[in-house]
């Protein structure tokens, strides 16, 4: 699709095809990744015997890309999104993409498709860095060949209606992830096992479900596809990565900057259900999310409504800190812009 054919003021966070994706493979003993090259947007060849369609051998990244003030295209700390696709090409038994083949890839698609960048009022171009495992396997084994590929697409916030709170439900039907498993990386399987719970919650009127912890069902782990966060009084608490908790990037930035810029404690523990119907503020983060206020969690059939059901104080400058930055209407005290 033409950049003149979409409609930037109604997006929604959906697939709308682009200009080119950025493709690279390698063999399973190949030395290294090489750079790869862009290809017009298109489908791709693939095994039925793929280890990625018979074992799920995948894992993706999420990024945005934002158009800056000055017109250039703005990429948010890349450098971790790159680490975290490392970090999880090694639990799924794939060679790690290195970090100069991912931002090449990024970069260059990115770039190339840079006249498809909403401005900040309509959205975003969201960024998809992939790996897969497309060689054929029969046994329970490594992919022979894999391929790393991006695409990008423009968006709108995944949560429509800009700074609006989020009802979300409590699940004690369904887990999230479990200890030592996979929850900490970004595969593909991870994702599939939410649709349904997040189709039943949609069909109740609530945007999302509450994950519990799979071990005892008392701990909150996420929301969704996202981080959750909650505030008492001056102190802000996330989840602690155990490992079965996504290590988000919007999460870590959001940390940061409640502690440098507005002088928030923060604090990374356990939070038991009961103790986070308690805060004062409670909010998701996410690339897709950005940071999303919550103004109500149902939990075993009782509403608890936060903040009025409004944006609250501290929600607010957060998000207005962070998305300053990303879309260059503050300075980027930290690094954490690169410009293209």
């Amino acid at each position: 699709m033409k950049p003149e054919d979409i409609d930037f003021d109604n997006l929604s966070f959906s697939h709308t095809p682009t200009r080119s994706m950025y493709i690279s493979k390698r063999k399973l003993n190949d030395d290294e990744w090489e750079k790869g090259d862009l290809f017009p947007f298109g489908e791709i060849s693939i095994s039925p015997a793929a280890g990625v369609l018979n074992y799920g051998q995948g894992l993706f990244e999420g990024m945005k890309a934002y158009r800056g003030r000055n017109g250039k295209p703005r990429l948010f700390r890349p450098h971790m999104n790159a680490s975290r696709m490392a970090e999880g090409c090694v639990r799924l038994a794939i060679p790690p993409i290195t970090e100069d083949v991912f931002l090449d890839g990024v970069m260059k698609t990115v770039l190339d498709n840079h006249d498809y960048i909403p401005t900040p009022e309509q959205g975003a171009l969201y960024v998809r860095p992939l790996t897969i495992g497309n060689g054929p396997i029969v046994g329970v084994a490594p992919s022979p060949e894999f391929t790393f590929l991006v695409y990008v697409q423009p968006v709108a916030p995944y949560f429509k209606g800009s700074l609006k709170p989020i009802n979300l439900i409590v699940t004690n039907n369904y887990h999230r992830a479990a200890l030592k498993g996979t929850g900490g990386v970004k595969a593909i399987g991870n994702y599939v096992a939410g649709m349904k719970p997040a189709g039943e919650a949609k069909s109740a009127n609530y945007s999302e479900v509450i994950y519990l912890d799979a071990a005892e069902e008392k701990y909150v782990e996420e929301v969704g596809a996202a981080n959750f966060f909650a505030l008492f009084g001056d102190t802000l608490v996330t989840p602690r990565l155990t490992g079965s908790i996504l290590p988000g990037v919007t999460r870590d930035s959001t940390m940061y900057l409640a502690f440098d810029q507005f002088g928030i404690k923060t604090e990374e523990r356990r939070i038991t259900i009961e103790e986070a119907l308690t805060a004062d503020e409670v909010f998701c983060t996410g690339t897709a999310a950005i940071i999303t206020p919550i103004g109500k969690i149902n939990y075993k059939e009782e509403d608890y409504i936060f903040s009025d059901g409004q944006v609250g104080k501290t929600t607010r400058k957060l998000y207005d800190a962070l998305t300053s930055i990303q879309f260059g209407d503050a300075p980027d005290p930290y690094n954490w812009i690169v410009e293209l």
